[in-house]
């Protein structure tokens, strides 16, 4: 049983991926949305570098203010490391956390992830009534910010010297810091390299053999389930009878439906539905040089490499073998 996740409503971005926690208001900001999104996979000796190196390159990336805070928590090591900025404050059974200030943000490591992780604005939310949260197992939702809540507490590791360098898959979209980030140290890698250098690294996507939705932001989305998407899509009837997820779409030219379109799930087959947006849903095969636009309410089933164009945001659909 996974421990549990509860997201409190909001209409910022909360992400979840294993013990890791996610909290974005980043309005017109995609790009690092999908960049904080991708540490979510973040492990190992090196990874309070990692988050440094993220939060040098956060400045380029917002476009106005932005807040976020991030934890990735250890449950082999029951030790977490955290990036925030902004109203984003992390804490640990309700206290929060202290670090120490990069450029673009705050880093702490080495800390004990206790019981119940939060991340969010201000302090750790309360209890909200019953039927106002609601659990996330795995995944990016709309919420003004999350607790995870572990079954148990495991015991704190000694803190270890954090290593020189690091590294990192060409395709995480950052590239090795020089400056050192502040901290007690780092949680442990499973594995350690063969070189004997510890270094941090990217998990490969969870549930590989589901198809994704590619952002032409580099956002991944994984089709496991129906999903709508636009630009407010937690209202529509299908993500509140429970029957879909809801993909939020940063949209600062407001061309897209606050409910624009979904993806339905019949077997192996994913289909595209236009839920009757002002503007249209468009798809096109990897070859084609013209978009098609779908009639509302007409299911279009996708195959592997189709583009989908929703406002002025391109999606690629890709269907692994």
């Amino acid at each position: 049983m996974p421990d549990r996740c509860e997201v409190l409503p909001g209409d910022a971005v909360v992400a979840r991926r294993d013990g890791a926690l996610l909290w974005v208001d980043a309005p017109g900001s995609p790009a690092l949305v999908a960049a904080l999104h991708a540490c979510l996979g973040v492990s190992g000796p090196g990874a309070d570098r990692v988050l440094s190196a993220v939060a040098a390159r956060a400045g380029s990336l917002v476009s106005g203010s932005a807040s976020f805070a991030l934890v990735l928590a250890d449950r082999a090591s029951g030790t977490g490391v955290a990036l925030w900025s902004g109203k984003g404050q992390p804490s640990v059974d309700g206290v929060p956390l202290s670090g120490s200030s990069v450029d673009g943000g705050t880093v702490a490591s080495g800390f004990p992830v206790g019981r119940a992780l939060y991340v969010g604005p201000g302090e750790a939310a309360s209890q909200s009534a019953p039927g106002i949260s609601f659990d996330l197992v795995e995944g990016t939702v709309p919420g003004s910010g999350a607790a995870l809540h572990l079954t148990a507490a495991p015991a704190a590791a000694p803190a270890q010297a954090a290593p020189s360098s690091f590294t990192a898959s060409s395709d995480s979209g950052f590239g090795a810091a020089s400056g050192s980030a502040s901290g007690a140290g780092a949680s442990r890698a499973s594995t350690p390299p063969e070189t004997g250098e510890e270094t941090a690294f990217w998990r490969p996507e969870a549930g590989a053999a589901a198809p994704v939705l590619r952002f032409d932001d580099g956002l991944v989305i994984t089709v496991d389930e129906d999903l709508v998407l636009g630009r407010r899509p937690d209202n529509h009837e299908m993500v509140s009878s429970g029957g879909a997820r809801p993909v939020p779409i940063a949209d600062t030219q407001n061309v897209l439906s606050s409910a624009h379109a979904a993806l339905t799930r019949s077997g192996e087959e994913v289909s595209l539905i236009d839920l009757g947006s002002l503007n249209g849903t468009h798809v096109a095969g990897p070859e084609a040089t013209e978009w098609t636009q779908l009639e509302p309410g007409v299911a279009h089933p996708l195959s592997d490499g189709d583009r989908l164009l929703l406002g002025w945001t391109v999606i690629t659909f890709e269907q692994p073998e």
